[in-house]
């Protein structure tokens, strides 16, 4: 790859030419349903895309983003949730490419961090308006993520939720799931060691977040996915009860407003141990085990973002 553009020289090029493709997770009907208002609120702010994809099959999906960034755009609109730009994010990372992120999903955690208004029509604004950033990526081994890792009742939720459920109750269907997950959840014991210091603990429930939000609820104030920093955290202790009571008090009341408020573990690397191993959950999907090394990647995205995004 050759050298890329400055951002703002970036910027320039996506007002100017306007050199877009998009695609589209149409799998969901939430998918399905804003394709082509997608379509014609791009058209209305002047955008002439290279190519659009709707996919069926998110099988294809890996496929049909290469297609896309095969047409060089300078911007690659994707719609969808958050697992469907966690896929985009793995190949976006690293070109001269700023992905466009059009908010589809249940949780919307990563267009949340971004500050980007969660209304797709208002979201295809900021394309026209905002500028490019460069944010940080998450590095669970060597799998990329955006938002968060997570290890526990998380990764049995991810692969029992369904659907249906998230369709009719939004982001209140993974609490709701968890509730039916939670009574046979055995704890477990996981170290987490930063620059050299081992932090022990006994939990249900154990998430390293890159980004701001969780469930559609932010998770501190001062976390920032732009920060060169990981927050480690733990809900709960060994007691189910004190898991469901903490998170339903912190979702509700936004409890932890800082960092140095709540039970965080903060660096830009992190080295995972469980024993017995288990699985992770890695923006959604469950692809990794411990022991797991876990790091920040300063800057290793270009994103379309709202012009009062503070990029450091």
């Amino acid at each position: 790859m050759g050298e890329t553009r400055s951002k703002q020289e970036h910027t320039a090029a996506i007002r100017k030419h306007k050199r877009v493709a998009l695609v589209v997770n149409t799998h969901s009907r939430r998918g399905r349903n804003k394709y082509f208002s997608a379509l014609r609120a791009l058209e209305s702010e002047g955008f002439r895309p290279l190519g659009t994809f709707a996919v069926m099959d998110p099988r294809r999906l890996p496929d049909t983003i290469d297609a896309a960034l095969g047409l060089g755009p300078d911007l690659l609109i994707v719609g969808g949730g958050d697992g469907t730009l966690s896929e985009s994010v793995k190949h976006v990372a690293g070109t001269d490419v700023a992905l466009g992120v059009l908010p589809l999903g249940t949780t919307n955690n990563f267009a949340r961090s971004l500050g980007l208004p969660l209304d797709p029509a208002r979201a295809i604004r900021v394309f026209s308006t905002g500028k490019v950033a460069d944010i940080d990526l998450g590095m669970a081994g060597d799998r990329p993520f955006a938002n968060l890792t997570s290890f526990g009742v998380s990764v049995e939720v991810a692969g029992t939720v369904k659907p249906w459920l998230k369709r009719l109750l939004g982001r209140a269907a993974y609490p709701l799931t968890a509730l039916t997950v939670l009574p046979s959840h055995q704890p477990f014991r996981a170290v987490i060691t930063v620059d050299g210091r081992r932090h022990q603990l006994l939990t249900h429930q154990l998430n390293i977040a890159n980004g701001r939000f969780h469930g559609g609820w932010q998770i501190a104030k001062d976390i920032s996915i732009d920060n060169h920093t990981l927050a480690a955290y733990q809900l709960g202790s060994g007691k189910r009860l004190r898991l469901l009571l903490e998170t339903m008090i912190r979702a509700t009341t936004g409890r932890w407003q800082s960092l140095a408020g709540g039970p965080f573990v903060t660096g830009h690397e992190m080295l995972i141990e469980i024993d017995p191993p288990m699985a992770s959950d890695v923006d959604g999907e469950v692809r990794q085990r411990t022991p797991l090394l876990v790091r920040s990647i300063p800057n290793g995205l270009r994103v379309m973002v709202p012009s009062n995004f503070v990029d450091t």
